[in-house]
């Protein structure tokens, strides 16, 4: 009876580690394929990435990372995808409720402070983003970008704009140098406060290029005549 007590109590122990074993978390192997993917993409660009490299670089067993993308292709459009909701939600917050926001009532100054702070920490986000939207045939279609230039586009009616702002040009100007300040500004810091400190210099002489720009029309007569006369073109769309 000992015996068999015993050997029964293995028995039980053995079922125990083979359901642990057998237990799953894909939401969480999805994130951690997709971080890879993203780390891949940044360091060797598209050409670099596949889905053994990232299973391997992931941690993931390779039927299984096949299991969720079952290309480089899907791997590359879902780390794409989700790249930009990480930047939309930095910036803008909850989707829905962004989409929603009155234009009057978005800071300008918290937009931008976001933006700029999570380029600052997290620079291989932001190149990734780049790159696919630079690479990609229809660049108007990502998500992040559509609100961007959406904000601008709305804001740009109010009474609160200076007339004749081109949002598009103006929001590829700003995403980009959000986007690449990063680049050349982490080789100058090494801590976290150093950072935070670039992200400031970055926002606030945004905010000054803003409400000022950087000639005084006064002493600049030709190029405030000749930008007025240009408000009224047409402007082809990105879209």
């Amino acid at each position: 009876m000992t015996v068999s007590t015993g050997m029964s109590g293995r028995s039980a122990n053995a079922a125990a580690t083979r359901r642990t074993r057998r237990k799953r978390d894909p939401h969480g192997t999805r994130e951690a394929i997709l971080e890879a993917a993203r780390q891949q993409l940044a360091q060797d660009g598209k050409e670099g990435v596949s889905v053994a490299q990232v299973a391997q670089r992931a941690g993931v067993n390779r039927g299984t990372a096949y299991q969720h993308f079952q290309t480089r292709e899907q791997l590359i459009e879902a780390t794409a995808a989700w790249v930009s909701d990480k930047l939309y939600r930095a910036v803008f917050g909850d989707p829905s409720v962004a989409r929603a926001q009155p234009v009057e009532s978005i800071s300008i100054e918290a937009t931008t402070e976001s933006l700029a702070e999570f380029a600052m920490e997290n620079p291989e986000v932001g190149r990734v983003w780049l790159f696919e939207v630079l690479s990609s045939r229809r660049p108007a279609n990502d998500p992040f970008w559509q609100q961007y230039v959406s904000n601008l586009e709305r804001f740009a009616k109010t009474k609160l704009a200076q007339p004749g702002i081109d949002a598009e040009v103006v929001s590829v100007l700003m995403l980009a140098g959000a986007l690449l300040w990063p680049v050349w500004a982490r080789a100058h810091t090494r801590t976290a406060k150093e950072r935070q400190q670039m992200a400031k210099r970055f926002t606030r002489e945004v905010l000054r290029l803003c409400l000022h720009g950087t000639l005084r029309p006064d002493k600049y007569a030709d190029l405030d005549q000749l930008l007025a006369q240009g408000n009224g073109q047409a402007r082809p769309s990105l879209i």
